[in-house]
């Protein structure tokens, strides 16, 4: 028989948008795509039990509520190598000699998020934004002449040129972006619940041990001029090209930040968790933005970080979080036993499944930074995120884009797309 806690009071409706008030209605149903096409019956489970802040069913709980959901994240005691976790799934998929910080706890979990802070940090998203805007110059540029583009390919060559000069990496970008995908993909598979799938975890370990050679290979020795015809090779733009993105590479190597010489298996989750979680929430944001008509506010730039962050809430990259609980506790009123599985929704303890995005009457911050976590374990690169997001909208803004084909990569670590294409309103 279902527990469930106490009905949550309901949430402040979203102020309205004085122009086309359903754009968002609009917005919403591309963007349920992504959820309805990857994983139905799940989200369709996440639904139907979302009226409550917390239900128990059987050895797991379900929570949805905004307290709950920081008290499951801070305060219960989590078993964050449990299997089905997301500190199990990488630590099966990625081991090596140290940890791959989502399994971590204590000591070692803060020594290695120091080491991010370099890079994570004001500072270092600064240098960083240095490498991805002349990137968003080139790769926006066939709009200025009636042409596509492609998001998705879009934010696989900006992640991957982020985690290579993180992690001090000579790597063609979209060959680590693809690994790095491919690693998640597979792990996902791997620890999906229901009949066992053969071979799965042999696909896992050895898609991430492509990753990792891949990252560990160019950074033993300096790097050679990218291979023609390869992904980000600049084939398309000529020696020039080439050569431009060759002299990036060795400066990536040369100004790695602080995970340089950390273990392969933290070196290739930082790839994953960037990777994966960019590429699917750069292409929703910006379709939300373009479904819903609010080009305006992201051609403002006073609006446009507050904008980018509400974007980031609704679309929530990593809408649910696996977790285990440690010990026996309390979670939203409904008591938690240890070994139970807790299914954290993001998306709607941030209220994104009810609540628009307007940059003029916002979410409150706590709130909106929910879809990053909460606590010591919360997401290091929201603040690298909400920038990278701002940038791409203060590029697009001018150009007013409009969606014109989407489709929904089914096989994908995160509710994502796999194509998203886009062109200058007209």
């Amino acid at each position: 028989m279902a527990q469930t806690a106490l009905k949550s009071p309901k949430s402040p409706k979203s102020p309205k948008s004085p122009k086309n008030p359903t754009s968002h209605a609009r917005a919403r149903r591309r963007d349920r795509r992504v959820y309805l096409g990857g994983h139905p019956v799940l989200f369709g489970l996440l639904a139907a039990t979302r009226g409550r802040p917390v239900r128990r069913i059987g050895g797991t709980l379900l929570v949805h509520g905004a307290d709950a959901y920081r008290q499951a994240l801070t305060r219960l005691p989590l078993d964050r190598t449990a299997a089905g976790t997301t500190g199990g799934a990488a630590r099966s998929a990625l081991a090596g000699d140290g940890g791959v910080l989502f399994d971590q706890e204590g000591g070692e979990h803060r020594a290695d998020r120091r080491d991010l802070a370099a890079g994570l940090g004001a500072a270092g998203v600064e240098e960083l934004r240095a490498r991805w805007q002349p990137l968003l110059a080139r790769r926006l540029a066939p709009l200025a002449a009636g042409g596509e583009v492609d998001l998705v390919e879009l934010a696989r060559e900006l992640s991957g040129t982020v985690v290579c000069a993180l992690l001090g990496s000579g790597a063609d970008p979209c060959e680590v972006a693809r690994a790095a995908s491919e690693a998640a993909a597979a792990s996902v598979r791997s620890h999906l619940p229901g009949p066992r799938r053969p071979r799965a975890e042999a696909d896992a370990a050895r898609a991430a041990g492509r990753l990792r050679d891949l990252l560990g290979s160019v950074r033993a020795a300096a790097p050679a001029a990218p291979r023609a015809g390869s992904a980000a090779s600049g084939a398309r733009d000529g020696e020039a090209g080439e050569e431009r993105r060759a002299a990036d590479r060795r400066a990536t190597t040369r100004h790695g930040h602080g995970l340089g010489q950390a273990d392969g298996a933290l070196v290739a989750m930082v790839a994953v968790a960037a990777v994966n979680t960019t590429v699917a929430a750069l292409p929703r944001a910006v379709g939300w933005c373009a479904d819903a008509g609010l080009w305006d506010q992201a051609g403002d730039a006073a609006l446009r970080p507050v904008l980018a962050a509400e974007l980031l809430r609704v679309t929530a990259a990593s809408p649910l979080l696996p977790r285990v609980a440690a010990a026996d506790g309390t979670v939203g009123g409904c008591p938690v036993r240890a070994g139970d599985r807790l299914l954290l929704v993001a998306r709607h303890a941030a209220d994104a499944h009810r609540r628009d995005p307007d940059a003029r009457g916002p979410a409150e911050p706590a709130l909106s930074r929910l879809v990053f976590g909460a606590g010591a374990h919360a997401c290091p690169g929201a603040r690298l995120a909400s920038v990278q997001l701002a940038d791409v909208l203060a590029a697009l803004a001018p150009y007013r884009p409009v969606v014109t084909r989407a489709r929904v990569d089914r096989g994908a670590a995160l509710p994502g797309w796999r194509r998203l294409c886009v062109r200058a309103a007209s």
